[in-house]
């Protein structure tokens, strides 16, 4: 059986799938990955250090200087879902319970109708006022050149995990992964902790889940999975799309 219809059987057979998506999943909708040739390690030096929760705590005027430069904000709402966040959206449609574990913080699986999304990383869409908490979104943001809480006038801190920072929601993660029948890595390298551990948990504590990875590129964690296809993600999708509904 050829990977494509291999994918297409065990989508059909699956009830719960757990979907992990990283920057592969973004760039075909235009935002470039952070580690690629042109992405933001390229163009900035020193990031890991100016977007760290440090950082901010030190220096709240210049890091959101420098946040809105790396991050491109005002271009952010400009972007648009692809064929991969809608292939999410319709696997959903067929009556899958779905729950996207995404490192992105781009918002676009929300943006596509996804209902279930843990950003584990944040979301440059909102940011919130570290002393009374109110919550203020992307427009707000790109309105000041260093948005202050309107109650309070602190310096807001936007809703991305920093480098330094917790990853809040991955036990929730872990625990969803481990539930599914199905999980769907697609468009990551795996490179980032704690969120490339997913699947050797997954693989520890539920060895009945099907594991399967779509990216471009090898990465060193193939061996874990049961399926692994070499391909962008649109055009693989697309293509399994096509099989479910030729079955």
């Amino acid at each position: 059986m050829d990977q494509i219809r291999q994918l297409a059987q065990w989508i059909k057979e699956a009830n719960t799938i757990a979907v992990l998506t990283g920057a592969g999943m973004s760039t075909e909708s235009g935002i470039p990955d952070f580690r690629s040739e042109n992405g933001l390690y390229a163009q900035e030096d020193n990031v890991e250090y100016y977007l760290s929760e440090h950082y901010y705590k030190k220096d709240p005027v210049d890091f959101w200087r420098r946040f809105k430069r790396m991050f491109s904000l005002k271009m952010m709402g400009g972007f648009a879902p692809n064929d991969g966040h809608r292939f999410l959206r319709w696997l959903e449609e067929m009556g899958k319970t779905v729950t996207i574990l995404t490192q992105n913080i781009d918002g676009l699986h929300t943006k596509a109708g996804s209902t279930n999304v843990i950003e584990l990383h944040g979301t440059l869409q909102t940011a919130t006022c570290p002393s009374c908490g109110n919550k203020y979104d992307l427009s707000f943001i790109n309105r000041h050149e260093v948005p202050r809480c309107e109650k309070c006038q602190t310096i807001v801190k936007p809703d991305v995990v920093l480098f330094g920072g917790l990853v809040p929601r991955m036990e929730e993660a872990f625990a969803k992964a481990a539930e599914s029948d199905l999980l769907l890595a697609m468009g990551t390298s795996l490179e980032v902790a704690p969120v490339n551990q997913i699947p050797f948990y997954v693989a520890a504590e539920s060895p009945a889940t099907r594991k399967v990875l779509i990216n471009k590129t090898a990465t060193r964690m193939d061996g874990i999975f049961d399926l692994v296809i070499y391909g962008g993600i649109g055009e693989t999708v697309a293509r399994v799309r096509k099989q479910i509904q030729a079955e």
